[in-house]
């Protein structure tokens, strides 16, 4: 007998395509409107906006430190959905540009768009057993081995990211980014059951 609160490999894949479009679609909307976000994807954004290198490329090799660290904390199927999300959403960030235009996006609108995005795309990840890698992993680690809570370690990262921001893009365009870090935020805090799915 099936056992009704494992997830099957249908429904892992389904869950983790569905996470990795909408978070690269979140990605389009960001980039388009010259926004940042916290976490590994803010810094693989705010690399691509210094260097002009893509953010998939950059996103995708920023991650790739974390998979050891993901093993060891969370095992190997967590890692292997992460590294297959973190793939996705990699490539589909440089393909979904060419397929989507833009003829009017008010950046404070965008920004919700893209919490509200990005926050699904999230929730989708966890409950199949993945996520975005990256500082989340981290964190994870660092609260096991030295007490630190993980999620004061993850605050502290954005805080200098955002901080980082400031020397990178426009002012106004900072704060308009901390609605869309806000939003993804309420949006996990408000429906993630810690109790039944991996967070990271």
């Amino acid at each position: 007998m099936t056992d009704p609160a494992k997830h099957s490999l249908i429904e892992d894949a389904q869950g983790i395509a569905y996470g990795a479009t909408m978070a690269a679609f979140g990605i389009v909307i960001l980039t388009h409107l010259g926004l940042v976000t916290g976490q590994t994807a803010g810094l693989a954004v705010l690399i691509s906006y210094a260097t002009g290198w893509g953010f998939g490329p950059v996103f995708f090799a920023i991650n790739l430190p974390f998979y050891v660290v993901g093993y060891l904390r969370m095992g190997w199927q967590f890692t292997l959905k992460t590294f297959i999300a973190v793939a996705l959403l990699s490539g589909l960030s440089l393909w979904l540009p060419g397929q989507i235009s833009f003829a009017t996006l008010n950046p404070w609108v965008g920004a919700v768009l893209f919490g509200f995005l990005s926050g699904s795309a999230l929730l989708a990840l966890f409950r199949h057993g993945a996520s975005l890698g990256g500082v989340g992993i981290v964190a994870l680690m660092l609260q096991d081995r030295l007490g630190w809570r993980a999620g004061w370690v993850q605050l502290a990262f954005d805080g200098v990211l955002f901080a980082l921001a400031f020397a990178v893009i426009d002012t106004r365009l900072v704060l308009i980014s901390f609605l869309g870090a806000l939003v993804v935020n309420l949006v996990i805090a408000i429906n993630h059951r810690r109790d039944r799915y991996v967070a990271t």
